[in-house]
């Protein structure tokens, strides 16, 4: 990892400034005040791989609160970040939950919400900073995970912690595009992590709901892939096929006529799209997960009553004059 700022060596009276410049700009603005009248000893180290920003922070003990204020000047709203406590222990307070979290705990903190964190003694924790739509698409809203210890007990949790402290070891070793990968596979046992977490405390009848959420969104994000059935669904969701089409059912719907119809409205979309024009109908098709372009259209047809083409001309004419 590239070492941001040390304090080693600095003199006293700069000591807990500069570390706090440098977390300011690297993490998050916020009202930080140093606790105790020894000196402050701090270390900031960062990676990027593949886009997924990781900070590995050493600091004493201190107090921070991220204000309105804080929030609309940082401009990071879009991400979440999952702490990885390393060592020491930190409380915290976030969307009316407050919680201990000790050494092998991961906690999610939403960044477009006021939080506060208190350290009394010295810490350690990695930073990863994540796209809250990738998450949110899987799990729903932050609020639901946000500030909710998510165990070291849990074997999910045990399986991300390691993944992390060895791929910020083996960070050096890594091709760009190796770093990239391994990082989104990080993301995604961060992801398991929450999801079993959430599964504990969720009633049943509500845990039903939340899952074929996520199978929803699952199915939005990979609609591409040709792989995806409904058997591969179930796997990703980490429940039996059979339980997963019973919870559709339960809802009026069938897996597999759920995928399709999403396929179909998708590309009917972009069908639709004066700005995709230049895209051709096998292009759409095979983006939207159609292994040829001659099932795209029967399937299209019988859906729409319109050949693709015929639906991009219609559309095409019910567009207002430039």
């Amino acid at each position: 990892m590239k070492l941001l700022v040390t304090t080693k060596n600095v003199p006293l009276h700069r000591k807990f400034d500069l570390w706090r410049d440098v977390s300011y700009e690297r993490l998050i603005p916020s009202e930080a005040r140093k606790s105790g009248d020894g000196p402050f000893e701090g270390t900031l180290e960062a990676a990027d791989m593949g886009g997924v920003l990781i900070t590995r922070s050493t600091f004493g003990a201190l107090t921070t609160d991220v204000t309105p204020t804080n929030i609309r000047r940082h401009g990071k709203q879009h991400t979440l970040s999952a702490t990885i406590r390393l060592s020491g222990t930190a409380a915290s307070a976030q969307n009316d939950r407050s919680l201990i979290h000790n050494p092998g705990d991961i906690v999610i903190v939403d960044r477009s919400q006021p939080v506060r964190l208190d350290f009394k003694a010295p810490t350690q924790s990695l930073v990863v900073e994540i796209n809250r739509d990738r998450i949110e698409n899987l799990l729903g809203p932050a609020i639901l995970y946000s500030a909710l210890r998510i165990d070291a007990g849990l074997a999910s949790t045990t399986l991300a912690v390691n993944f992390f402290k060895q791929l910020i070891t083996l960070q050096h070793t890594l091709t760009p595009d190796t770093a990239a990968r391994m990082s989104s596979i990080g993301v995604d046992l961060l992801v398991a992590s929450i999801a079993e977490r959430m599964a504990l405390e969720t009633p049943k009848p509500l845990y039903g709901t939340v899952l074929v959420q996520r199978a929803k969104a699952y199915v939005e994000a990979h609609l591409g892939e040709q792989t995806l059935t409904p058997a591969e669904l179930a796997l990703a969701m980490g429940v039996s096929l059979r339980r997963l089409q019973e919870l559709f059912h339960e809802r009026g719907r069938n897996i597999s006529d759920w995928i399709w119809q999403r396929r179909l409205e998708v590309a009917a979309a972009r069908l639709s799209d004066p700005g995709g024009l230049p895209v051709s109908i096998g292009a759409i098709a095979y983006g939207c997960g159609f292994a040829d372009q001659a099932h795209f259209s029967r399937r299209f047809k019988e859906h729409y009553d319109l050949s693709p083409s015929a639906y991009r001309r219609a559309a095409a004419r019910r567009q207002p004059p430039s």
